[in-house]
């Protein structure tokens, strides 16, 4: 049985606080920075999704769904989904951070230029996935191709 969504929510809150301060923390010229871009954007986001699959499991069932907006705001009217929901943001933003960390060091893009963009990433994800795309635009170097080095 899970703990109260309300004593789980500081919990994964604080795995995921973990997880970015890791992400600032972890410059490539740092020994620990591989190993920390590995744990940060793999292995916490990994348990945050665990977390996020045992509450999907405990608490689904009865109103609500993903056909209107009506019927996801009665989904997320239940404290145990909500709480749910929350983690897949935490989950999801943290694996994006962690791949920005890591396409950033291999593009050999500066961290301290990273630094921003993990810190949008971290409050608005899909705005600091899109600053990423457009940094690397900005000094002309593809995110999605390979990076320097890099098996095709």
């Amino acid at each position: 049985m899970l703990p109260a969504p309300e004593s789980t929510f500081p919990l994964a809150n604080a795995v995921a606080l973990v997880g970015w301060l890791v992400l600032l923390a972890s410059p490539p010229s740092a020994r620990w920075a591989a190993a920390g871009r590995r744990f940060a954007g793999f292995v916490l986001p990994a348990a945050l999704s665990a977390l996020y699959v045992a509450l999907i499991v405990a608490h689904w069932g009865g109103d609500g769904g993903y056909g209107s907006l009506a019927a996801v705001r009665a989904l997320f009217d239940r404290p145990g989904l909500l709480l749910a929901g929350w983690v897949h943001y935490l989950a999801f933003d943290l694996f994006v951070g962690g791949w920005i960390a890591e396409r950033g060091a291999r593009l050999r893009i500066p961290h301290w230029q990273l630094v921003p963009v993990l810190a949008l990433t971290f409050g608005f994800g899909p705005a600091g996935w899109l600053a990423f795309v457009a940094l690397g635009a900005l000094r002309r170097t593809g995110v999605f191709t390979p990076a320097p080095g890099a098996a095709p």
